[in-house]
């Protein structure tokens, strides 16, 4: 398999791999740290012993998004380009084994994306979770406007996409966003426990079974993804995002236009 990185750790435990993100302070989305983990996680998928996963990340932030106020550090997508970082999110649907997230505290925009990724999720009391693109002028991304609906509902969706407020752990509990509620100090043993549960049974069913689970789900992130970048890119050059991004650095509301 893939060797880990300094930012990607691989932890075994029998048929139990636990693949921690470590990217202080907020473990933020970048195309090369998705390409990173989808490399270790396909790697899993062909090393013969994991059975299934468990996604973890460093620090007291599960994963805080992309950094939209930097986009240059990656260089310009051209127009009606594919999104470089959508790529390796389509390959992170793609993968075989069951993943379950830890997710420790706020997972917001693009980090709500990648908790989305995976089978299952267990939430600290502090966990927080949003869809904030609204907030910074942006339209959703990640595929979120497909995987979010399919797992809470389309009502439930719309709010969260459309006020940008942030749900505590037992809202997510209750819409179905969070799996199992753990007290922080046991939250990595929990999602341990719920990947054994999953790793006791025959693995060639589990595999099975997942992917029939799943089947549509990577073709429909694509098409998701595609749409929504085009609908990204046009918005980027509104004043709106400029002002949306400068509002969310401040923490404070938007003095939103309309242009």
């Amino acid at each position: 398999m893939t060797a880990p990185t300094p930012i990607i750790h691989i932890t075994r435990d029998g048929h139990i791999t636990r693949v921690t993100i470590d990217k202080p302070p907020i473990n933020a989305v970048s195309v090369d740290l998705m390409r990173d983990l989808a490399d270790a996680l396909e790697g899993l998928d062909r090393d013969g012993v994991t059975r299934a996963v468990v996604l973890a990340t460093s620090g007291k932030v599960f994963c805080s998004g992309a950094d939209l106020s930097n986009r240059t550090s990656e260089g310009p997508i051209p127009e009606r380009s594919i999104n470089p970082l959508y790529d390796q999110a389509v390959r992170l649907f793609s993968t075989e084994l069951p993943i379950v997230a830890a997710v420790q505290g706020a997972a917001i925009g693009a980090g709500l994306g990648l908790a989305l990724i995976t089978d299952f999720r267990v939430a600290a009391p502090e966990a927080r979770f949003a869809a904030n693109f609204v907030k910074l002028g942006f339209h959703p991304g990640f595929g979120l406007t497909y995987t979010l609906p399919r797992l809470i509902g389309r009502q439930n969706a719309a709010r969260m996409f459309l006020t940008g407020e942030r749900y505590d752990a037992d809202a997510a509990l209750k819409m179905g966003l969070a799996d199992e509620i753990a007290p922080l100090d046991q939250l990595l043993a929990r999602a341990h426990a719920l990947a054994e549960s999953i790793a006791e049974n025959a693995p060639l069913a589990v595999r099975s079974t997942r992917k029939t689970l799943r089947a549509d789900l990577a073709a429909a992130v694509r098409a998701q993804t595609d749409h929504e970048f085009i609908e990204q890119q046009w918005l980027m050059k509104t004043d709106d995002f400029k002002e949306g991004v400068k509002a969310v650095s401040e923490r404070r509301p938007g003095d939103f236009r309309g242009r």
